[in-house]
């Protein structure tokens, strides 16, 4: 009679949901431990960070200040002051700047009467007057509307 197998008694799964939910999310983790190790993505913030090497604040400086856009936010306070200062104070009390970007100035104005006076007549005298205050580069063109 040949010899008989060993019976191996495998456990038998839990009966609480939770429980079963728990054990696949531990070997979920486990699963992705492992194959971040294995291609080398298993590191600490802490390892990846001692990695790189230092870069001095001249290299990251300029990149953090665009970021912030710091010199058009300085460029659109400008034209609020100038646009105040340099134009007529009828004009200012119907037209205001509301944004400014990539060159053009959007200014809203109050009515259509003023929207028709603004673009036929003085368009051109407050873009120079803010070309001079300003410079050329920087409002190269005005865009109105009523609003």
């Amino acid at each position: 009679m040949p010899p008989k197998a060993p019976i191996v008694k495998l456990p038998l799964p839990p009966a609480d949901p939770a429980e079963r939910a728990r054990r696949r999310r531990a070997a979920a983790a486990a699963r992705s431990r492992t194959i971040d190790q294995w291609r080398g993505r298993g590191f600490t913030s802490a390892e990846t960070a001692w990695s790189s090497p230092a870069k001095s604040i001249e290299a990251i400086l300029p990149g953090v200040l665009s970021h912030l856009r710091l010199e058009q936010r300085l460029d659109e306070a400008k034209i609020q002051t100038i646009w105040a200062q340099t134009l007529d104070p009828t004009l200012v009390a119907h037209a205001q700047p509301a944004g400014f970007a990539k060159g053009t100035l959007f200014v809203n104005v109050d009515s259509s009467v003023w929207l028709n006076e603004i673009v036929r007549y003085r368009r051109h005298e407050i873009l120079e007057r803010l070309q001079t205050a300003l410079g050329k580069t920087v409002v190269q063109k005005i865009s109105f509307r009523v609003g």
